[in-house]
């Protein structure tokens, strides 16, 4: 059985830095995209970013590249994702996801587990 476990989250002002990390088991981790993304209040889940299952390729919404970046280490069978200059929009629950595909996507129903999610709130 998959789980994935993120933490790392919490309160945070505007301008800060958080990193996030997901720890993976009941696979393959190193076969596999990852992604990782959040739900605001009273608004749909949306993506944030993606890494493919090497660490090569990674892909990121327009509104935090720049300031964040995703990374992942396959020998601790964990994803990160760094986050820096944070604003009060970045506000959410972030959730991080696995693929059954070695590529990234930045849909959210090609994703078949998923995390309990973290809460990431900024002040202003």
């Amino acid at each position: 059985q998959v789980q994935l476990v993120e933490s790392g989250g919490g309160l945070v002002q505007a301008g800060g830095s958080l990193r996030l990390s997901c720890a993976a088991s009941g696979r393959t981790f190193s076969r596999y995209a990852m992604g990782w993304f959040r739900q605001a209040p009273g608004k749909e889940r949306e993506f944030v970013t993606t890494i493919n299952w090497s660490g090569s390729t990674t892909d990121y919404t327009d509104s935090v590249k720049g300031r964040f970046t995703i990374s992942r280490d396959n020998a601790k069978n964990t994803l990160y994702l760094q986050m820096n200059s944070l604003k009060p929009e970045d506000t959410a629950v972030y959730y991080c996801a696995t693929r059954t595909y070695s590529s990234g996507s930045s849909s959210p129903h090609e994703y078949k587990y998923w995390g309990q999610g973290t809460q990431v709130t900024v002040s202003s």
